[in-house]
């Protein structure tokens, strides 16, 4: 498998010798280059998610979704976000205008940074310190206070119930999303996400599969857990349009709703990637054991890998949305500390013995 780490060496090589820049030059441009390339990656993946929901949504409804505007609607979501940025940005009478203002940055931060953290590629891992699943974890925890206070600022009671709401749900559901991402480092030995997907590496070596019980257990845990921190269906209830109109974000128009609709879409792929880097191998081909077929897989890019796994889950988180009616707020607390909490403790244990006893596939 092709290996991204020769392309950035060679061109830090080309900075530094070649061209004879110093430290400060050379590491300025390539971190340029890598935050042109994440917000780039960003914006096309939120059109691409965008689109699909449109038409998953409308599969699972039987119709044709958006048609008009392209071949097969294909331009709808470009004309959406050119009418979203030529929209006027206004300011709430009596509303906090510096919460109200850094809300939806805060945010749309959270969401590139945890972003960033995704292994696209052997060798392509944009932050990947020693403690990425801690940090990755912190990270993605800024959009929560992003969320508080786009409720709180807006000075309108449908967005402070909205942001109540958000608030103890995504701080409730981020203790099972943890606990089932702790339950992966016990197997793995490592909180890298290179080091994570590098112990998938191997016939049959991918979580679900050597993890066995507990890491099946910790995957659909994470899905549910996850479905949930991103505020998708049917755990939507921050954002029930016939009582609260658009939640957190009602009094938002323009590129400060866009903020908001750019990150909740790219939660859901990150709620994705992070679930196939963790439990599906990432970047990992798929191998059996067999000579040839294992050869097949090892040249089929690392990245139309990672791609594959997270778009599937994509499609099922989306297939979950549309198909399961939307929860009551007590209900959706409930299903988190009356059951998942608990499940997630008890499997974290699980995979303790299971690991201590080398009862997993090495």
């Amino acid at each position: 498998m092709f290996d991204f780490s020769i392309v950035t060496q060679w061109f830090d090589a080309f900075l530094r010798q070649t061209l004879g820049l110093g430290d400060f030059w050379s590491i300025l441009i390539e971190c340029v280059l890598v935050g042109v390339a994440i917000l780039v990656g960003y914006a096309l993946l939120a059109i691409v998610l965008i689109f699909m929901e449109r038409k998953v949504c409308a599969y699972f409804q039987c119709r044709l979704g958006p048609m008009r505007v392209g071949p097969w609607g294909l331009l709808q979501v470009f004309a959406d976000v050119f009418k979203m940025l030529i929209k006027e940005i206004f300011f709430v009478d009596r509303a906090d205008k510096f919460l109200y203002a850094v809300a939806p940055l805060l945010v749309i931060i959270g969401s590139v940074g945890a972003f960033s953290f995704l292994p696209w590629n052997k060798g392509a891992t944009i932050l990947d310190f020693n403690v990425g699943i801690f940090l990755l974890t912190a990270v993605s925890s800024i959009g929560i206070l992003g969320i508080f206070l786009a409720g709180w600022g807006s000075n309108n009671k449908y967005s402070v119930v909205s942001a109540m709401r958000s608030a103890v749900q995504l701080i409730s559901y981020e203790m099972s999303l943890c606990l089932c991402l702790i339950t992966a480092v016990i197997l793995t030995g490592t909180m890298q996400m290179s080091g994570i997907v590098e112990a998938q590496t191997g016939p049959f070596k991918w979580l679900i599969c050597q993890g066995h019980i507990p890491a099946l257990i910790a995957f659909f845990t994470f899905l549910i857990a996850g479905n949930a921190e991103a505020n998708r269906g049917p755990f939507d209830m921050a954002e029930a349009e016939s009582e609260l109109t658009a939640g957190h974000h009602t009094e938002y128009s323009g590129m400060g709703f866009g903020f908001f609709y750019l990150a909740e879409f790219l939660n859901l792929f990150i709620t994705a990637g992070i679930a196939a880097t963790v439990f599906l191998g990432g970047w990992a081909p798929l191998n059996i054991g067999i000579e040839a077929f294992d050869t097949v897989m090892n040249y089929i890019p690392g990245i139309v890998w990672f791609l594959g796994k997270a778009f599937a889950l994509v499609w099922i988180l989306m297939w979950i949305k549309w198909t399961f009616p939307r929860l009551r707020i007590d209900q959706i607390l409930s299903l988190e500390w009356k059951y998942l909490m608990p499940l997630s403790l008890f499997n974290l244990v699980l995979m303790t013995v299971v690991v201590a006893l080398g009862l997993y596939i090495k």
